[in-house]
């Protein structure tokens, strides 16, 4: 599937128990070129009907269903290995982080606010789109030779950010649980590029990349942080301590793309 077809060979999995709300969803996704729409309402029944999915599905997900939240589904997707890789977006009109931050870490393309408009849940789609292709390759030389370390305490963020690395043609990627791991790692390995979280135990991202420009031998290698931390003090305190780039989860491929492009060319 490419790009610069319409949203058509999408294949949307629709979880939503409101019969009202999905009704509206699915005269969206219609105008918006989607012809294979299968509409479920419990978190169980979708996960049976994924496992005879077809190339271009998308889970789309209310937060609240019957037999489970939103979250117990796309971490159930996210630790079955068949179905790790499918992307999901969740509809939800709950902004409490503690309650969102599942998704953030499970790999989401999405979290679209209700209520929203088809514009909104067309970028959505769109963003589902640009994960499902990824780019023949990326504007830096010598791409299979970067050496990457991936620092985050979510395995489903790691995972997803390892598919999207390896799309690239990067297959030289480290991975950590936290700060404190990757100190270890740093001492003894070279990077061209380090990815990490924000929020993790023992040493989180801001502490890791202020020991890196202040006391690592590689304090020049490019930092860029994926985050779901929204307090904008606390990322300030980030950017001060040298970071390259930030970037929200849940982000879209290409934004990730853009940015891992930006950083290795600086």
């Amino acid at each position: 599937m490419a790009l610069s077809t319409s949203l058509s060979d999408l294949v949307v999995l629709l979880v939503e128990p409101s019969q009202m709300q999905a009704h509206l969803v699915e005269r969206m996704l219609s105008s918006q070129g989607v012809k294979r729409i299968q509409t479920l309402s419990a978190g169980s029944a979708a996960l049976a009907a994924l496992r005879d999915a077809t190339d271009g599905q998308v889970v789309i997900s209310s937060l609240y269903l019957p037999d489970m939240a939103g979250t117990d589904l796309v971490t159930a997707m996210r630790e079955d290995p068949v179905l790790a890789d499918v992307p999901f977006v969740l509809l939800s009109s709950e902004t409490r982080p503690q309650v969102l931050e599942p998704v953030r870490q499970s790999g989401a393309c999405a979290i679209v606010a209700k209520p929203f408009t088809e514009q909104q849940l067309s970028r959505a789609l769109y963003a589902v789109a640009d994960y499902l292709n990824p780019p023949e390759d990326l504007d830096v030389a010598d791409i299979e030779g970067l050496r990457v370390l991936v620092v985050d305490d979510s395995l489903a963020s790691r995972n997803h950010l390892r598919r999207l690395l390896e799309e690239l043609g990067i297959s030289r990627i480290t991975e950590c649980v936290d700060g404190r791991q990757a100190v270890a790692v740093l001492q003894e390995s070279m990077f061209d590029l380090v990815i990490t979280d924000y929020n993790m135990p023992e040493m989180d991202g801001r502490e890791l990349t202020e020991y890196i420009r202040t006391q690592s031998w590689q304090a020049e290698v490019p930092v860029l942080m994926v985050t779901s931390e929204q307090n904008m003090g606390r990322l300030a305190a980030v950017e001060r301590a040298g970071v390259s780039a930030i970037c929200d989860k849940p982000f879209e491929a290409s934004n990730i793309r853009r940015l891992i492009s930006d950083a290795l060319q600086r």
